[in-house]
C-alpha cells in the first residue's frame, strides 16, 4: 500500500466547551482522492482546515509528507499544500488572472502554469475580468485554477462544486481525480453523495465531529447508516450505468 501523505492521529478541535473535531484519525495516500461527507455541522470543514494546517488541534498532530504543521513555516506549508475554502478572502480588485497567480507565490511566477490552470477549469475567459464581478460558481472555478496553479503534493477542496451548474460540477469533479492520478493526494469536503460514489477512491462520512465509517465507496454508502447519519430515508442501489452505489432520498410523504 503507497505511504500515506496525509496522517492525523487522535486529532481534537475545541472552541469553549463545544467539541468541533472528537479524536479523529485520518490517512490520505498519493494517488488517491478521499471524500468526507456527513450532515451539517459534522466537523467536516473544520477537520479539512486542520489537516490543512489553518487550525491548530487542541490535541493530537498531523503530518503532511511527514511535517507537523504544529511547526511548519507558512512558506512550507504552501509547497506542501494548497486549499479550496467555502469563502476566499478576496477583496482587493483582482482581475481572475490575478487571482490564479495568487497560486504561483511559492514558486517562480510561471504564465505557463497560471494559463494550464486557467484552460483546465474553463475561466479562460474571465481573466481580464475583475474577480467580485463574477458569479459565485465562476469565483469557485478561478479559486480552482488557484489551487490547480499551487502545483502542491496536496490538495484540499471544501465543497468545490457548491454554486456550480451540472456541467461543471462534473468538469470540477473528473478535474480533482486527474490531479488525483498525477501521484497526488486530494481530500475534499462533499455534500453530493453521489458525486462522491462516482469520484473518489475512499469515503470518511463524519457525524457530530467524528468518524462514524470509512472505506470504499460501497462500503460506507449503507442505505441504513445513511439513514441514521442523515435522519432522512435514504435507498441505495446500483447505478445504471456507473459502478459504484447510487443514493436516493425516500420520503414518501405525498407532495402539497
Amino acid at each position: 500500500m503507497p505511504e500515506a501523505t496525509v496522517v492525523a492521529r487522535s486529532l481534537t478541535y475545541r472552541v469553549g466547551d463545544a467539541t468541533l473535531v472528537a479524536g479523529v484519525d485520518f490517512e490520505a495516500t498519493h494517488g488517491e482522492l478521499v471524500a468526507v461527507i456527513g450532515p451539517n455541522g459534522a466537523g467536516k470543514s473544520t477537520l479539512l482546515n486542520l489537516l490543512a494546517g489553518n487550525l491548530r488541534p487542541t490535541e493530537g498532530h498531523v503530518l503532511l509528507d511527514g511535517v507537523d504543521t504544529s511547526d511548519a513555516l507558512p512558506g512550507d506549508l504552501a509547497l506542501l499544500r494548497s486549499m479550496l475554502t467555502q469563502r476566499e478572502p478576496i477583496d482587493i480588485p483582482y482581475t481572475a488572472a490575478q487571482v490564479v497567480q495568487i497560486g504561483r507565490f511559492p514558486h517562480r511566477r510561471d504564465a505557463a502554469a497560471v494559463a494550464e490552470a486557467m484552460e483546465s477549469t474553463d475561466t479562460t475567459q474571465f481573466a481580464a475580468r475583475i474577480y467580485a464581478t463574477l458569479s459565485g460558481g465562476e469565483q469557485t472555478r478561478v479559486s480552482l485554477a488557484r489551487v490547480l496553479a499551487q502545483d502542491t503534493p496536496i490538495v484540499f477542496l471544501d465543497e468545490p462544486t457548491t454554486a456550480l451548474d451540472v456541467a461543471h460540477q462534473e468538469r470540477v469533479m473528473r478535474e480533482a481525480v486527474r490531479v488525483s492520478r498525477q501521484h497526488r493526494a486530494v481530500v475534499v469536503v462533499l455534500h453530493d453523495l453521489n458525486s462522491a460514489a462516482i469520484h473518489a477512491d475512499r469515503i470518511v462520512l463524519m457525524n457530530q465531529g467524528a468518524v462514524v465509517a470509512g472505506g470504499l465507496p460501497s462500503d460506507v454508502l449503507q442505505q441504513d447508516l445513511l439513514t441514521t447519519v442523515y435522519a432522512q430515508p435514504m435507498v441505495v442501489v446500483d447505478h445504471p450505468f456507473r459502478d459504484c452505489p447510487l443514493v436516493l432520498t425516500a420520503d414518501r410523504s405525498p407532495r402539497t
